[in-house]
């Protein structure tokens, strides 16, 4: 059975002024796709828990902390994990350190891990990695940066297969 997952990082999101929760300030794009998700990844800073919860209503949640994820709230999120999907092993972190060395980096912290999904730099990223490991950033829904756009990831996995790795473009 295929499994999909919307894959998040780096949504910053804070509780405060707007009601509706968190979710809804999402761009509607990233909305939309959650709402086809078997489970959601989320590589870190998440800031708190408030958005797992939301999320948790439309999927499970798969999460790791980052950086900005301090909030004692969050403190039951671990930093690292790997977990089995559709027979796809997937290692999950939030920082996964310089642009050069992270192929063999990532390889040596997951080496039996199909797929490394990370976040902290607000860059998407979808390439192979070493071994034919796909190395996987969803960059920021929310915080594109110096990137030219907001983003997300989706993952098609089935019988330990990769079938499709996307970065979706969910706004300006």
């Amino acid at each position: 059975m295929t499994v999909r997952a919307v894959v998040l990082a780096d949504t910053h999101l804070r509780p405060g002024a707007g009601g509706g929760g968190l979710l809804g300030r999402l761009p509607e794009p990233a909305r939309q796709a959650l709402t086809r998700a078997d489970v959601v990844l989320h590589a870190g800073d998440i800031v708190t828990a408030h958005l797992l919860h939301e999320l948790s209503a439309i999927a499970p949640v798969l999460a790791v902390r980052g950086n900005n994820d301090g909030d004692p709230s969050l403190s039951h999120v671990p930093e690292v994990r790997l977990e089995v999907l559709a027979g796809v092993r997937v290692g999950m972190i939030h920082g996964s350190g310089a642009r050069a060395g992270r192929e063999a980096r990532l390889r040596r912290l997951f080496p039996d891990a199909g797929v490394v999904v990370f976040g902290h730099s607000h860059i998407p990223w979808n390439a192979e990695g070493l071994d034919g490991q796909l190395l996987f950033n969803p960059g920021s829904p929310t915080q594109r940066r110096a990137q030219p756009h907001q983003t997300i990831g989706v993952l098609d996995l089935d019988e330990g297969r990769v079938l499709s790795h996307e970065i979706v473009i969910v706004g300006p």
